[in-house]
Protein backbone atom coordinates (compact mmCIF):
# COMPACT_ATOMS: atom_id res chain seq x y z
CA UNK A 1 0.00 0.00 0.00
CA UNK A 2 1.65 3.20 -1.19
CA UNK A 3 0.50 6.35 0.58
CA UNK A 4 0.96 9.61 -1.30
CA UNK A 5 0.32 13.01 0.27
CA UNK A 6 -0.82 15.46 -2.38
CA UNK A 7 -0.47 19.14 -1.52
CA UNK A 8 -2.83 21.37 -3.46
CA UNK A 9 -1.18 24.65 -4.53
CA UNK A 10 -1.83 27.54 -6.91
CA UNK A 11 -0.70 31.15 -7.12
CA UNK A 12 -4.09 32.67 -7.97
CA UNK A 13 -5.64 32.81 -4.50
CA UNK A 14 -8.60 35.18 -4.51
CA UNK A 15 -7.86 36.77 -1.12
CA UNK A 16 -4.05 36.62 -1.05
CA UNK A 17 -2.53 36.10 -4.53
CA UNK A 18 0.81 34.29 -4.52
CA UNK A 19 0.37 33.22 -0.91
CA UNK A 20 1.88 29.75 -1.33
CA UNK A 21 5.31 31.25 -2.06
CA UNK A 22 5.09 34.07 0.51
CA UNK A 23 8.03 34.12 2.89
CA UNK A 24 7.59 32.79 6.41
CA UNK A 25 10.71 32.73 8.58
CA UNK A 26 13.01 32.71 5.57
CA UNK A 27 11.23 29.98 3.60
CA UNK A 28 8.26 29.97 1.18
CA UNK A 29 5.06 28.82 2.85
CA UNK A 30 4.89 25.83 0.50
CA UNK A 31 8.34 24.76 1.72
CA UNK A 32 7.09 24.64 5.31
CA UNK A 33 4.06 22.57 4.30
CA UNK A 34 6.13 20.06 2.32
CA UNK A 35 8.72 19.74 5.11
CA UNK A 36 6.09 19.10 7.77
CA UNK A 37 4.07 16.62 5.69
CA UNK A 38 7.29 14.72 4.94
CA UNK A 39 7.67 14.15 8.70
CA UNK A 40 4.49 12.02 8.80
CA UNK A 41 5.59 8.42 9.32
CA UNK A 42 2.67 6.99 7.37
CA UNK A 43 3.39 8.96 4.19
CA UNK A 44 5.63 7.35 1.55
CA UNK A 45 5.90 10.31 -0.82
CA UNK A 46 4.84 13.96 -0.93
CA UNK A 47 3.71 15.51 -4.22
CA UNK A 48 2.69 19.08 -5.02
CA UNK A 49 -0.28 19.30 -7.40
CA UNK A 50 -0.44 22.66 -9.11
CA UNK A 51 -2.03 23.86 -12.33
CA UNK A 52 -1.09 24.45 -15.95
CA UNK A 53 -1.86 28.16 -15.58
CA UNK A 54 1.16 30.33 -16.53
CA UNK A 55 1.40 31.82 -13.01
CA UNK A 56 1.91 28.37 -11.56
CA UNK A 57 5.16 27.85 -13.44
CA UNK A 58 6.74 29.53 -10.41
CA UNK A 59 5.47 26.69 -8.20
CA UNK A 60 6.86 24.06 -10.56
CA UNK A 61 10.21 25.85 -10.70
CA UNK A 62 10.41 26.03 -6.91
CA UNK A 63 9.53 22.36 -6.53
CA UNK A 64 12.02 21.19 -9.12
CA UNK A 65 14.77 23.31 -7.57
CA UNK A 66 14.03 21.71 -4.20
CA UNK A 67 13.68 18.17 -5.52
CA UNK A 68 9.97 18.05 -4.67
CA UNK A 69 7.81 15.87 -6.96
CA UNK A 70 5.29 18.05 -8.79
CA UNK A 71 2.29 17.50 -11.05
CA UNK A 72 0.57 20.17 -13.14
CA UNK A 73 -3.07 19.66 -14.06
CA UNK A 74 -6.44 21.32 -14.38
CA UNK A 75 -7.00 24.76 -12.86
CA UNK A 76 -10.75 24.34 -13.06
CA UNK A 77 -11.22 20.70 -12.03
CA UNK A 78 -9.17 20.16 -8.88
CA UNK A 79 -10.62 16.68 -8.36
CA UNK A 80 -9.24 15.68 -11.76
CA UNK A 81 -5.88 17.24 -10.85
CA UNK A 82 -5.72 15.13 -7.67
CA UNK A 83 -6.83 11.95 -9.39
CA UNK A 84 -4.32 12.31 -12.23
CA UNK A 85 -1.51 13.08 -9.75
CA UNK A 86 -2.47 10.02 -7.71
CA UNK A 87 -2.32 7.85 -10.83
CA UNK A 88 1.00 9.29 -11.96
CA UNK A 89 2.63 8.59 -8.59
CA UNK A 90 0.91 5.19 -8.22
CA UNK A 91 -0.94 5.91 -4.98
CA UNK A 92 -3.05 3.32 -3.20
CA UNK A 93 -3.98 5.78 -0.45
CA UNK A 94 -4.20 9.55 -0.94
CA UNK A 95 -3.70 12.20 1.76
CA UNK A 96 -5.03 15.64 0.83
CA UNK A 97 -3.38 18.73 2.32
CA UNK A 98 -3.59 22.31 1.09
CA UNK A 99 -0.55 24.56 0.64
CA UNK A 100 -1.97 27.26 2.92
CA UNK A 101 -1.42 25.20 6.09
CA UNK A 102 2.20 25.81 7.21
CA UNK A 103 1.36 24.63 10.74
CA UNK A 104 0.08 21.24 9.55
CA UNK A 105 1.02 18.57 12.08
CA UNK A 106 2.64 15.29 10.93
CA UNK A 107 1.33 13.62 14.07
CA UNK A 108 -2.25 14.57 13.15
CA UNK A 109 -1.67 13.23 9.63
CA UNK A 110 -0.52 9.92 11.11
CA UNK A 111 -3.46 9.86 13.51
CA UNK A 112 -5.87 10.31 10.59
CA UNK A 113 -4.11 7.64 8.55
CA UNK A 114 -4.26 5.24 11.49
CA UNK A 115 -8.00 5.85 11.85
CA UNK A 116 -8.48 5.32 8.13
CA UNK A 117 -6.73 1.95 8.18
CA UNK A 118 -8.16 0.75 11.50
CA UNK A 119 -11.77 1.54 10.54
CA UNK A 120 -11.65 0.18 7.01
CA UNK A 121 -13.12 3.47 5.84
CA UNK A 122 -13.18 4.81 2.29
CA UNK A 123 -12.55 8.32 3.63
CA UNK A 124 -11.19 9.67 6.93
CA UNK A 125 -10.63 13.24 8.05
CA UNK A 126 -10.00 15.32 11.14
CA UNK A 127 -12.59 17.81 9.95
CA UNK A 128 -15.75 18.09 7.98
CA UNK A 129 -16.44 21.53 6.52
CA UNK A 130 -19.24 23.77 7.80
CA UNK A 131 -22.13 23.32 8.31
CA UNK A 132 -20.77 20.11 9.82
CA UNK A 133 -18.25 19.89 12.62
CA UNK A 134 -14.52 20.32 13.19
CA UNK A 135 -12.71 19.96 16.52
CA UNK A 136 -9.12 20.62 15.38
CA UNK A 137 -7.96 24.15 14.52
CA UNK A 138 -8.49 25.28 10.93
CA UNK A 139 -5.10 24.72 9.32
CA UNK A 140 -4.53 21.16 10.53
CA UNK A 141 -6.97 19.82 7.95
CA UNK A 142 -6.12 16.30 6.78
CA UNK A 143 -8.22 14.13 4.49
CA UNK A 144 -7.44 10.54 3.55
CA UNK A 145 -9.09 8.27 0.99
CA UNK A 146 -8.42 5.16 -1.02
CA UNK A 147 -7.57 5.50 -4.69
CA UNK A 148 -10.70 3.49 -5.47
CA UNK A 149 -12.89 6.01 -3.62
CA UNK A 150 -11.15 8.94 -5.30
CA UNK A 151 -11.64 7.29 -8.69
CA UNK A 152 -15.36 6.83 -8.05
CA UNK A 153 -15.66 10.48 -7.03
CA UNK A 154 -13.74 11.49 -10.16
CA UNK A 155 -16.19 9.53 -12.31
CA UNK A 156 -19.43 10.46 -10.54
CA UNK A 157 -19.11 13.93 -8.96
CA UNK A 158 -20.97 16.55 -11.01
CA UNK A 159 -21.44 19.55 -8.71
CA UNK A 160 -18.95 22.43 -9.07
CA UNK A 161 -18.10 22.45 -5.34
CA UNK A 162 -17.40 18.70 -5.46
CA UNK A 163 -14.89 19.18 -8.27
CA UNK A 164 -13.25 22.27 -6.73
CA UNK A 165 -12.94 20.98 -3.15
CA UNK A 166 -11.84 17.48 -4.29
CA UNK A 167 -13.42 15.22 -1.68
CA UNK A 168 -16.95 16.43 -0.76
CA UNK A 169 -18.47 13.66 -2.89
CA UNK A 170 -16.97 11.20 -0.42
CA UNK A 171 -18.86 12.61 2.57
CA UNK A 172 -21.69 14.93 1.50
CA UNK A 173 -24.28 12.15 1.33
CA UNK A 174 -24.77 9.68 4.15
CA UNK A 175 -24.16 6.08 3.14
CA UNK A 176 -22.41 6.76 -0.17
CA UNK A 177 -19.02 5.88 1.36
CA UNK A 178 -17.80 4.64 4.73
CA UNK A 179 -16.53 7.75 6.55
CA UNK A 180 -14.38 8.00 9.67
CA UNK A 181 -14.05 11.35 11.46
CA UNK A 182 -11.14 11.96 13.83
CA UNK A 183 -12.24 14.28 16.63
CA UNK A 184 -10.43 16.01 19.48
CA UNK A 185 -11.73 16.71 22.96
CA UNK A 186 -11.72 19.52 23.97
CA UNK A 187 -12.99 21.21 20.85
CA UNK A 188 -10.56 23.70 19.27
CA UNK A 189 -12.39 23.98 15.97
CA UNK A 190 -12.89 27.75 16.26
CA UNK A 191 -9.14 28.45 16.12
CA UNK A 192 -7.86 29.70 12.76
CA UNK A 193 -4.32 28.69 11.80
CA UNK A 194 -4.57 28.65 8.00
CA UNK A 195 -3.37 31.35 5.56
CA UNK A 196 -5.97 32.85 3.25
CA UNK A 197 -5.68 36.57 3.95
CA UNK A 198 -2.98 39.12 4.88
CA UNK A 199 -4.16 38.89 8.48
CA UNK A 200 -3.68 35.12 8.47
CA UNK A 201 -0.19 35.52 7.06
CA UNK A 202 0.67 38.01 9.81
CA UNK A 203 -0.61 35.55 12.42
CA UNK A 204 1.53 32.68 11.11
CA UNK A 205 4.64 34.85 10.73
CA UNK A 206 4.23 35.93 14.33
CA UNK A 207 3.87 32.30 15.45
CA UNK A 208 7.10 31.32 13.69
CA UNK A 209 8.81 34.35 15.22
CA UNK A 210 7.77 33.17 18.68
CA UNK A 211 9.02 29.67 17.86
CA UNK A 212 12.43 31.34 17.48
CA UNK A 213 13.54 29.32 14.47
CA UNK A 214 12.48 25.91 15.74
CA UNK A 215 11.28 23.56 12.99
CA UNK A 216 10.34 20.79 15.41
CA UNK A 217 6.97 21.51 17.00
CA UNK A 218 3.51 20.04 17.31
CA UNK A 219 0.10 21.64 17.12
CA UNK A 220 -0.05 21.48 20.91
CA UNK A 221 3.03 23.72 21.03
CA UNK A 222 1.17 26.24 18.85
CA UNK A 223 -1.87 25.94 21.08
CA UNK A 224 0.30 26.73 24.11
CA UNK A 225 1.74 29.76 22.30
CA UNK A 226 -1.71 31.12 21.51
CA UNK A 227 -2.77 30.64 25.11
CA UNK A 228 0.37 32.42 26.37
CA UNK A 229 -0.12 35.22 23.81
CA UNK A 230 -3.86 35.87 23.49
CA UNK A 231 -3.12 38.83 21.23
CA UNK A 232 -2.22 36.35 18.47
CA UNK A 233 -5.80 35.21 17.95
CA UNK A 234 -6.96 38.80 17.60
CA UNK A 235 -4.81 39.24 14.46
CA UNK A 236 -7.12 37.21 12.20
CA UNK A 237 -10.19 36.87 14.40
CA UNK A 238 -12.40 38.68 11.89
CA UNK A 239 -11.64 36.46 8.91
CA UNK A 240 -14.56 34.42 7.59
CA UNK A 241 -13.70 30.83 6.76
CA UNK A 242 -14.89 29.52 3.40
CA UNK A 243 -17.47 26.73 3.44
CA UNK A 244 -17.52 23.43 1.57
CA UNK A 245 -19.89 24.80 -1.06
CA UNK A 246 -18.14 28.13 -1.74
CA UNK A 247 -17.04 28.31 -5.36
CA UNK A 248 -14.32 30.53 -6.77
CA UNK A 249 -16.20 32.11 -9.67
CA UNK A 250 -12.93 32.59 -11.57
CA UNK A 251 -12.51 28.81 -11.76
CA UNK A 252 -15.53 28.33 -14.00
CA UNK A 253 -14.37 27.49 -17.54
CA UNK A 254 -15.57 29.76 -20.32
Amino acid sequence: MKTIAIIQARMSSSRLPGKVLKDIAGKPMLGHVVERVCQAKGVDEVVVATTTAPDDAAIEEYCRAQGIPVYRGSLYDVLDRFYQAALQYQADVVVRVTADCPLIDPGVIDLTLDAFHASGADFAANRLPPPWKRTYPIGLDTEVCSLAALERAWKEATQAYQREHVMPYLYDQDGRFKVQVVDHDPDYGALRWTVDTPEDLEFVRRVFQLLDGSQVFTWLDILALTQQHPELAAINAGVRHKTATDIDERLKPE
